[in-house]
């Protein structure tokens, strides 16, 4: 059996392990003791892309999960420095803006302008016109706009990639509600609290798997 062949189920099998184990962390013993079981399922996306670069795979895959992986630093280990976590955030979805557009995507230049002064508008109205809030609102509409746009694009690749998107974006949308619990009723901010990670570790595994070189074992179309 060719490596290539071997290295992607070892991969699945350990990002589920992981994957089970903090999910049963978090909703049996709760808190932060789980923290680096996820960002061990982080790295591993990591190496894994850093190997399909390797092969021939999407290097702007591994750059943004680089970036990811700093990001998570500061703001699931360390807990703190959230401006920096957000300002690395916003250079992964660049990166994957430049992934979209490349990948035959829209760029939806008038929408994410459009939502992003009207998102200024709405917090000026609120009284919660802060830095932090429209360094996150700049992310998070530039974010929303990239899910949009891969919805364009095609190939299996991009379909993957897509989707983890997607779930990646529903993981912020929970970050968001567990950030403001009084927002939504008890059962819902209870679930948000786990669904911030149910939908973040297979987001980064279905983008890690989009930036595969077909000819290397993986699901790509798509490797520049």
């Amino acid at each position: 059996m060719r490596l290539s062949h071997r290295v992607l189920p070892l991969f699945l099998t350990v990002e589920a392990i992981l994957y089970a184990a903090f999910l049963i962390w978090d909703l049996t013993v709760g808190g932060p003791g789980s923290n680096p079981i996820k960002f061990a399922g982080i790295l591993l996306c990591l190496a894994y892309s850093l190997y399909l670069s390797r092969q021939g795979g999407c290097r702007l895959v591994s750059a943004a999960l680089a970036l990811t992986v700093l990001a998570d630093v500061f703001l699931l280990l360390l807990n703190a420095h959230y401006a920096l976590g957000i300002l690395l955030f916003c250079g992964v979805q660049g990166l994957y803006f430049i992934r979209i557009v490349r990948g035959g995507g829209r760029n939806l230049w008038g929408l994410r302008l459009g939502l992003f002064l009207l998102s200024l508008v709405v917090l000026n109205l609120l009284g919660l016109l802060i830095p932090l809030n429209i360094l996150a609102l700049f992310y998070f509409t530039n974010f929303f706009c990239n899910a949009l746009a891969s919805l364009s694009c095609s190939g299996r690749s991009m379909r993957l990639f897509s989707i983890g998107l997607w779930l990646f974006l529903c993981c912020d949308l929970c970050v968001g509600l567990f950030q403001n619990p009084q927002l939504v009723p008890p059962a819902v901010s209870a679930f948000v609290s786990v669904g911030m990670w149910l939908f973040y570790l297979p987001a980064q595994v279905l983008i890690a798997l989009s930036g595969a070189n077909p000819s290397s074992g993986g699901f790509s179309h798509e490797t520049k």
